[in-house]
């Protein structure tokens, strides 16, 4: 059963999700505020975190910082901050996507099973499992990124994106693959996704991450990963 962790401070919303969940056989956990969903999420190590920024005790922001130094569970945070830069924020500190409350139950629904799906094994397409470059590796049967003798942290949909391209090296891999492979087909337009991800690929891998080596943007077309 997939466990979900939902960090929430409303009553009523929360009780909205477990039940939405449970019918949909998904194992739920709540949590009110920060605290007790660190302590949760070292407890029961859920599947899926779905947090809510505005909690009582902290940012969720810094929910997301702690959580992400021991783990790459899936972030999901809901939110009613709008601002762009409040998106960024979050998605820089390790969140995996982001949802704007007032939202739809379905559409919440439909981001959960491809948070969990983008945490599901995937077949290696390439003949080795070890691609280098001269300034990281990524070991796709461990599932891990070294640079400079040390391991990098990406978040699932990080790990995702980079996966894709180093299968594919060489070859130009389009916004809509990209898209509708890590997101799903009902977010094939939502290029802005694509742009803040590589972003922060770039930054935990390149030497200049403002000119990238080896994750190359084609313009208006997608991105491709040179060796």
């Amino acid at each position: 059963m997939t466990r979900v962790l939902v960090v929430e401070d409303d009553p009523q919303l929360v009780r909205a999700l477990v039940i939405n969940m449970q019918a949909r056989h998904y194992g739920v956990d709540a949590a009110p505020d920060g605290a007790t969903a660190l302590r949760l999420a070292a407890a029961r190590r859920p599947d899926v975190v779905v947090l809510d920024l505005g909690l009582p005790d902290m940012d969720g922001v810094d929910v997301i910082k702690a959580v992400r130094g021991r783990s790459r569970v899936p972030i999901l945070v809901l939110s009613a901050r709008r601002a762009s830069d409040e998106k960024v924020t979050a998605l820089d500190a390790g969140a995996d996507d982001y949802i704007t409350k007032p939202f739809s139950m379905d559409e919440l629904l439909a981001r959960l099973r491809a948070a969990v799906r983008r945490t599901e094994s995937l077949p290696v397409v390439t003949e080795t499992t070890l691609m280098k470059t001269d300034e990281f590796t990524v070991d796709l049967a461990a599932k891990k990124v070294h640079r400079g003798g040390r391991d990098v942290r990406l978040t699932p949909t990080e790990w995702h994106l980079l996966e894709i391209l180093v299968t594919n090296p060489g070859r130009l891999v389009t916004q809509k693959q990209l898209l509708r492979e890590v997101w799903g087909a009902s977010q094939s337009n939502k290029t802005n996704y694509l742009r803040v991800y590589m972003a922060q690929l770039r930054r935990k891998l390149e030497a200049d991450p403002s000119h990238p080596r080896h994750l190359i943007t084609e313009p208006g077309m997608g991105y491709r990963f040179e060796e």
